[in-house]
């Protein structure tokens, strides 16, 4: 039995039992199709609704973890204790001027297919990055030479306490796919964005550009993490790799794409362990080949499988 059964009616106090489940598959909810059961998964429609929950996992002691589309995490096959939360719910984009403002659970691609629709610039080097707004400032997401503090102007966030707070993009630390967010526990709710008025035909242009340049490297036909590595200085982890001649080696059901080197793809039912097995085994062979350790960009999480 499920030793949150407890936690759960507490929690109903709070969220509607639509919106609270338990035992969740998260395989079911993350990118990668990859992650084991969720204690319980909680979709909050509100952000009082999130403010609580957080006050009531503090008070109750009870972990919490937050997951976005899992577009750059890998949940392992043993789940995750505690609450997940799920901001699927906060998928609203608005503009107002030269300003957007996008919710947390919004795919930033459609962020970006807003900010061509009204005519913005500043957002084209996202049309392309499989992640939620959320996630997006947790890495400070970026693509072609353009990156989230390039145009961030501020963020809403739930704080530790459950209390809401405005952090500027300077108060967030934004770096090489790096922040502060997950350092202080913040949990993003909307993000806020100072744009530029553009050319809709010179803007499409850009995005068309970008789009045709992933979709002819990147392999988009399986589910994957995005790119695994981040870029080594002074070098590119998928030539690293493909010097390594890794392309096409699987464990399981994971395979070093054989499209672009710095992709692995879920490519038949692979489980976390196996995914996260091909990753090591590539790290300790470009370590070994070439005496660069590549670090992971991607996220691991949760619990590993029990025998």
């Amino acid at each position: 039995m499920n030793q949150y059964l407890e936690t759960y009616e507490k929690l109903l106090s709070y969220v509607h039992k639509d919106n609270i489940k338990l035992d969740e598959v998260l395989r079911n909810h993350t990118y990668t199709r990859l992650g084991g059961k969720a204690d319980l998964l909680v979709t909050p429609t509100t952000y009082l609704e999130v403010q609580n929950v957080v006050k009531f996992a503090k008070e109750e002691k009870i972990p919490l973890t937050l997951l976005g589309n899992g577009s750059n995490l890998i949940v392992k096959d043993g789940g995750i204790r505690g609450i997940v939360l799920l901001l699927k719910h906060f998928n609203s984009i608005t503009t107002e001027g030269d300003v957007l403002v996008a919710q947390s659970g919004a795919a930033i691609i459609e962020a970006s297919r807003k900010a061509l629709q009204e005519h913005l610039s500043g957002l084209e080097f996202a049309c392309g990055i499989p992640g939620t707004v959320g996630g997006a400032l947790y890495m400070n997401a970026g693509a072609y030479g353009g990156e989230i503090k390039d145009c961030l102007d501020h963020a809403l966030v739930v704080d530790i306490d459950g209390n809401l707070v405005k952090r500027t993009a300077a108060d967030l630390d934004l770096d090489y796919r790096t922040s502060n967010i997950a350092e202080k526990e913040d949990i993003v709710l909307e993000a806020t964005f100072q744009l530029k008025a553009g050319n809709y035909d010179e803007i499409k242009a850009i995005m068309d550009d970008l789009t045709f340049k992933r979709e002819s490297k990147q392999p988009l036909e399986y589910p994957s993490c995005g790119s695994v590595f981040k870029r080594p200085p002074g070098l590119f982890a998928g030539k690293l790799i493909q010097d390594s001649e890794l392309q096409g080696t699987s464990i399981g059901g994971a395979e070093v794409s054989t499209k672009h080197a710095g992709f692995i793809v879920n490519k038949n039912n692979a489980t976390a362990t196996e995914y996260i097995a091909l990753i090591r085994h590539v790290q300790k062979t470009v370590k070994e080949k070439f005496d660069v350790q590549l670090e992971r960009e991607v996220r691991i999480i949760g619990e590993d499988l029990e025998e």
